[in-house]
């Protein structure tokens, strides 16, 4: 038996391909929204505007750069398999980038609901 072997069954795992070209473009110094334009689809280059947004105190908008990246990682697992269940593991590449955005939605919820109250 191996480490990570599901034992209750269900799907197996769902690996998301890598998208080098938006995380080369971004550490290269590209404007994020230049990457968000030139690679949509790239949740890494919407999380860059939602962090962004979020330093600049501009809550709402960082939500809804995170929300859009949080859907367009969404629509890659469905792409790559995934039926709205099932594991997705945490692996470095795409779909640790992917999680992490994913993770990152329910942090801008909390800022945006902050930001309602005051």
């Amino acid at each position: 038996m191996t480490m990570h072997e599901n034992l209750l069954g269900g799907p197996s795992p769902t690996h998301l391909p890598d998208e080098p070209e938006p995380r080369e473009l971004l550490a290269a110094g590209t404007a994020p929204a230049d990457v968000a334009a030139k690679y949509p689809t790239s949740s890494l280059a919407w999380a860059q505007l939602a962090d962004d947004a979020f330093e600049r105190d501009a809550v709402v908008e960082s939500y809804a750069y995170a929300r859009t990246g949080c859907h367009r990682g969404l629509d890659a697992l469905r792409r790559n398999g995934w039926k709205g269940h099932g594991p997705v593991p945490w692996e470095k590449g795409a779909t640790c980038n992917r999680s992490a955005y994913l993770a990152a939605v329910a942090v801008r919820v909390t800022a945006a609901q902050t930001f309602w109250v005051r």
